[in-house]
């Protein structure tokens, strides 16, 4: 019962009270002021009642519906857990990982083929001709970026501290901006055409922004962009150098078409170590 009810029960007790027994009339206008007072008394517990009721069942309500929305959440929180989304750019990493992997496995397969045969020669015959220039090979990965990985570590030599990314972009750029100099040099494999110009567009943007291998046309790009010769060293011909224009210290690469049994592969080059150096002599 309210504050306001308990109030009204006490004026009522305080009116009868007040009146002595023997008055008739003024016991009479308070019996009328009693009834009324009652039943409005009566109206407000009716009403309070209702009220309660009513407030009950709306929390009956809202208990319900937030045990709904948590009882949502745990099971979305449960098949989240039990089935997580992957995203674009994860499944994209996985494949590119796979694919990695599978080129490592090949590499290997072909190291172990390699070991007495082509490679071995070959790698036998350039560490002969470099040793009579007082080179040796520098190993650089195998993983389509060998050239421009071997150009970024000869650059090194010419205080220049441009990356693979940048040798690639500027390579694509200039090819693109070049584009009768390069066009007629690339045919479609499937048919023997020319590229179209659509084709010539993909073939640059490869080069910009994947792991395509790079060739002869690529090095002629560069020799033009850095300004400088370009010395390529391979087993059974001549060194072959694009950019012969160009004056000052060429970039040396090694050619290599044995190396992993996969496609040609560069190698950068670095002074001879000298044996008897290292052996304290």
């Amino acid at each position: 019962m309210s504050y306001c009810t308990n109030a009204l029960t006490a004026k009522i007790q305080g009116m009868k009270n007040a009146v002595p027994k023997n008055d008739k009339r003024r016991r009479k206008q308070l019996a009328d002021e009693v009834a009324r007072l009652e039943a409005e008394l009566e109206q407000k517990h009716t009403e309070e009642l209702k009220q309660l009721k009513e407030a009950s069942l709306e929390q009956n309500k809202l208990d319900s519906v937030a045990d709904g929305v948590a009882n949502l959440e745990l099971e979305g929180l449960e098949q989240h857990i039990q089935h997580p989304r992957i995203s674009k750019a994860q499944k994209r990493r996985e494949k590119k990982a796979a694919l990695e992997k599978e080129r490592e496995e090949r590499i290997a397969e072909a190291e172990i083929e390699n070991l007495t045969g082509a490679r071995h020669l070959e790698s036998q015959k350039l560490a002969s001709l470099l040793a009579a220039r007082h080179l040796e090979i520098k190993q650089i990965p195998s993983d389509g970026h060998c050239m421009y990985r071997a150009i970024e570590d000869q650059l090194k030599d010419h205080q220049n501290s441009w990356t693979v990314a940048t040798l690639r972009n500027q390579t694509a750029k200039y090819m693109q901006s070049h584009f009768d100099d390069f066009l007629p040099f690339l045919t479609n494999p499937s048919t023997g055409d020319m590229y179209s110009r659509e084709e010539f567009e993909k073939y640059c943007d490869d080069i910009a922004n994947t792991a395509a291998w790079g060739g002869q046309l690529e090095l002629r790009a560069l020799s033009h962009i850095l300004q400088t010769p370009i010395e390529v060293v391979q087993m059974d011909s001549p060194p072959i150098t694009v950019g012969e224009e160009y004056s000052g210290k060429p970039i040396i690469l090694v050619y290599m078409r044995h190396a992993y049994g996969l496609g040609e592969h560069y190698n950068s080059v670095k002074l001879l170590t000298d044996t008897a150096t290292e052996n304290g002599s």
